[in-house]
Formats: C-alpha cells, structure tokens, sequence
C-alpha cells in the first residue's frame, strides 16, 4: 500500500486546543505518543508517519504541554494524560486503537491499557515510562526537581546554543551524537528557546518523583494486560535498565522484547547502521 500525505489537524479536547498530525486513509487505527520534555510528535513521530499510513490511520498528537497544542498552567500528572487520551479517542471517534508509544508516552499507554483494556488493539512500548521502582540517583534527582527554578534553568542554558543541544541533552538520549542531522538540534534548540520550554514535564516530575519511588509503577499489574504487546529497547539506555524491561517482557503475558543495538534511549535518532535483534 502508498503512504499517504500528511495533514494537520486541530481539535478541541477538554477545551484545549490539540495538534495532531494525521495520515492514512484504511486500515487499522494507530496513536503514537511522543516522551517528555523537549520532546513533541514531529520530533519522536515525523519520520515514520508517512510509511505507516500505508497500512494503517495514523494519528500523532502533541500532548497538552508540548508541541503545537495548548500549553495549560495547570500540574501534569500521569492520571491527567490517561484522562486526556480517553478524551482524545472521544473526539476522534475511535473506540480502539493501537498504541505506539516513547517513554512518558509509555507510561501513559500502559496506564491507559490497564485502566481501559477493551480500548487497546495492540501496544508496541519503546523505552517505557512506568515500569520502574525509582530512577537513577533517585534522592538527588528528587531535589533536583523541587529546588526551586534548577530545573527550569536547565532548560534554560539547553536553550542557549545548539552545541548545548547536542552535546548535554542528545548526547544523553542517542547512541552517536555526531551522526545526529542539523534539523533535529535545530528543531529541539527552537523548542528550548520558546517560553516556559520544558514547564509541563517538569510538574510531572515533581508529581513523580517521590522522596522513595516513583508515583507511577505499573509492574504489579502488568499481569493484566491482555492486548499483544512489543516491548522495545535500546542496547545503551541509561533511562530504562535492561532487567525492569525484562521483567516487564515477563509479566505481560505472551509479548514480545527486541533490543535495538548502538541505540539508547531515543531510537529516532539512532545509528543507521543498527539493528534491532529479538530476545
């Protein structure tokens, strides 16, 4: 089947406005969903929407916070997302759908899926948020987000050249920083420049990030899970440990794990020459 173009489309969620790109005629419907941070659906999404929309109705929105969507004060939590998704496949008019989805965006896939299995055709979890007990250094990290303004400045001295870009916040998510294409630093230096860059992932860390764990652990439900399941990884993510994917490859109940080789924790910007081998 031919790709089909890609369109951009704005719908009213929860009085929001919500940017989503759109693409593909037949077939199956499937969302994907972007991390956190910087992140948005072009940057994580834009290169394969295209090639799905072959074979299936894609749909790639800007969670609320980021991208081209409406960008709320308000405390982002992981129950606000799952709520929003619902709301979401409302206004798009689809009652199931497969989802495609990239750490944070993890997370909320696999909490959408346990809190609304009969929604769910399939689930394909790329370096998933919500699988893990705490993070690395987690007491310091704890402070790091609730010292007043120390994470807003990171993002702030990110913003200040492309160098920065590449070398402190790409450098940590992609295995070869130097194979890394001059349109994506320059689209992750716009965003980081833009006004309140980063606002809505840092209220979600500050809502996630407990003086003893993460608020958000799915593990001891992922037994639950019914829908076909992929679980992805990177050889070299620092982000996600192999054992949490491994056991969560365990617990959910005939899914599948492959790991991507010379990749960490962003495979959009991978090393070409990588290959993703099963496990």
């Amino acid at each position: 089947m031919l790709q089909t173009a890609v369109k951009d489309t704005w719908l009213e969620v929860d009085g929001l406005r919500i940017h989503s790109f759109v693409a593909g005629e037949t077939g199956s419907p499937v969302m994907l969903l972007h991390g956190g941070g910087l992140d948005s659906a072009l940057l994580s999404w834009g290169k394969v929407i295209g090639p799905l929309s072959g074979h299936h109705r894609i749909f790639a929105p800007d969670l609320p916070g980021y991208g081209q969507s409406d960008h709320p004060a308000i405390q982002y939590t992981m129950d606000y997302y799952i709520t929003f998704l619902a709301h979401l496949l409302d206004a798009l008019h689809l009652e199931r759908v497969s989802l495609v989805s990239l750490s944070l965006g993890g997370g909320i896939a696999l909490g959408f899926a346990l809190r609304f299995p009969a929604r769910v055709e399939k689930l394909v979890l790329v370096a998933p948020y919500g699988i893990l007990d705490k993070v690395s250094a987690h007491k310091l990290g704890y402070l790091f987000v609730r010292l007043p303004y120390l994470d807003e400045l990171s993002y702030w001295l990110v913003g200040r050249s492309r160098g920065l870009v590449r070398w402190t916040l790409l450098a940590g998510l992609i295995y070869n920083p130097r194979l890394l294409s001059p349109e994506i630093v320059e689209e992750v230096y716009r965003v980081a420049r833009e006004p309140g860059a980063g606002k809505a992932f840092i209220s979600f860390q500050r809502s996630e990030v407990l003086w003893n764990g993460l608020r958000s652990n799915f593990i001891d439900r992922l037994h639950e899970i019914t829908a076909p399941t992929l679980l992805i990884r990177g050889s070299a993510d620092a982000a996600v440990p192999l054992s949490q994917v491994q056991r969560a490859h365990d617990l959910i109940k005939g899914s599948e794990l492959y790991i991507m080789q010379e990749c960490r924790h962003w495979p959009r910007a991978r090393n070409p020459k990588s290959s993703i081998v099963s496990s």
